[in-house]
C-alpha cells in the first residue's frame, strides 16, 4: 500500500495532527513499515489455527469485594479546602 500526501493529510486531519516536511517524511516511513509488517503477516500459513479470542485460560479471577474503612472521616476532612463539620464544602454548581 502506497502512503500519499492525500492519505497523510487525511490521517493527521483525523487525528487532529499536522505534519511539516523532514516530520512528514519520518511518519510516512513508519507507516509504510508499519502496513509491510502486516503483510508480511499475511504470508503465514494459518490454515488450522483457531482465531485468539482470550489471551489466558483464566476466566473471571476477580478478588472477594470485602468492604472495609481504609480512611476515617476525619482523615478524609483534615486536607480539605473549606469544611463544615462533617462535610466537604464546595462552590454552589447549580442554580435553582
Amino acid at each position: 500500500m502506497e502512503i500519499n500526501d492525500a492519505l497523510l493529510d487525511h490521517i493527521a486531519n483525523l487525528s487532529k495532527l499536522s505534519f511539516e516536511g523532514p516530520e512528514k517524511e519520518a511518519i510516512r516511513q513508519d507507516l509504510e513499515r508499519m502496513i509491510n509488517f502486516v503483510d508480511k503477516l499475511s504470508e503465514l500459513d494459518t490454515a488450522g489455527v483457531e482465531p485468539l479470542i482470550f489471551m489466558s485460560q483464566e476466566v473471571n479471577r476477580l478478588r472477594n469485594d470485602m468492604p472495609e474503612n481504609t480512611v476515617s472521616h476525619e482523615e478524609a476532612l483534615r486536607n480539605a479546602p473549606k469544611k463544615d463539620s462533617d462535610y466537604f464544602r464546595i462552590p454552589k454548581v447549580l442554580d435553582k
